[in-house]
């Protein structure tokens, strides 16, 4: 049945106060409601957090009926709870490679977040996968498993990493404070480094936020790696930094750029929320890609939801 929602309506405005566990669930559940809508749903599970919202979300992730836009997000959200109780469900989304890699690709970086000892066996397996976005996320997501319990085990010989403002488990650990912008953005645009060294450098340029940074990142969707740049777009969208609205265009209109850079752009318009940023965004509304036009209609309804406070 069609939904009676306009796909920008707030699911709060449905409800008289904050929504069950049931409307949440069904919401979610049901594939003919907008995506919009669905997604609150997922986050409102998200902020509740217990074991029967994770079955919800675990639930709805196995349904490859429904768009890979929300089963990545999803599988990201389920990560962000980092109940070690998600990884059987999780790592079959990663085994099975018949499914959509951004899906795949998400599980395993949820895997990581979580960092469970018992799922290194299934992301080393995988880190070979002929899908470089699931490949490359499987090598990142055991180097963090690993990082984190050589941590534990006080191997880690580290200085203070800098502060993480944001409410967000990351796919690596920010760099240490005493390294310069300078320095990090030559370890951010090196195309031969270690991915995993820049990821702690893109965190902590993330963490600083100023203008300086924000254009170093920007700088790096000139990197040949898709899921680099797709998480470039992500922490772009947290910084909610304008400077970066004429890169993030450039990547959401170049048709040649992966979905998931595309689609990742899009939501960081989304959280930017400028008048311009909405202007773009309107203009996408009818994309070829499936997951860049989804990924629109959530991105204004993101708008929509902040623009009171902004």
């Amino acid at each position: 049945m069609p939904s009676h929602l306009s796909v920008t309506e707030p699911i709060s405005s449905v409800y008289d106060k904050t929504p069950s566990f049931e409307q949440l669930r069904d919401a979610l559940l049901d594939l003919s409601e907008p995506a919009s809508k669905r997604t609150r749903a997922i986050f409102y599970l998200r902020s509740r957090g217990s074991a029967t919202d994770l079955q919800v979300l675990l639930t709805a992730l196995l349904n490859r009926k429904d768009s890979e836009l929300i089963r990545h997000e999803l599988a990201y959200v389920i990560g962000q709870l980092k109940m070690e109780e998600a990884c059987e469900t999780l790592q079959q989304v990663l085994a099975d490679e018949s499914d959509d890699c951004m899906v795949r690709h998400e599980a395993a970086e949820a895997l990581g977040t979580i960092g469970a000892a018992q799922s290194l066996a299934v992301l080393e397996k995988f880190s070979n996968d002929p899908t470089p976005e699931v490949s490359d996320t499987c090598k990142l997501a055991a180097s963090l498993i690993k990082y984190k319990l050589a941590k534990v085990n006080g191997e880690v010989a580290e200085g203070e990493v800098d502060h993480n403002p944001y409410l967000s488990e990351d796919p690596a650990p920010a760099a240490e404070k005493n390294v310069s912008t300078a320095e990090l953005r030559k370890i951010l645009l090196d195309h031969n480094g270690d991915m995993f060294a820049k990821y702690r450098a893109m965190f902590s340029l993330r963490n600083r936020n100023t203008d300086e940074a924000a254009l170093a990142l920007a700088e790096a969707f000139a990197d040949p790696n898709d899921l680099f740049k797709h998480e470039i777009a992500y922490v772009m969208g947290q910084m909610e930094n304008p400077i970066v609205v004429p890169a993030l265009k450039k990547v959401l209109l170049d048709e040649t750029q992966h979905r998931m850079v595309r689609h990742e752009a899009a939501e960081a318009l989304g959280a930017i929320g400028t008048t311009e940023c909405e202007d773009i965004l309107k203009e996408h509304l009818k994309d070829k890609v499936p997951v860049v036009r989804e990924s629109c209609v959530v991105a204004l309804d993101i708008m929509d939801y902040w623009a009171p406070i902004k």
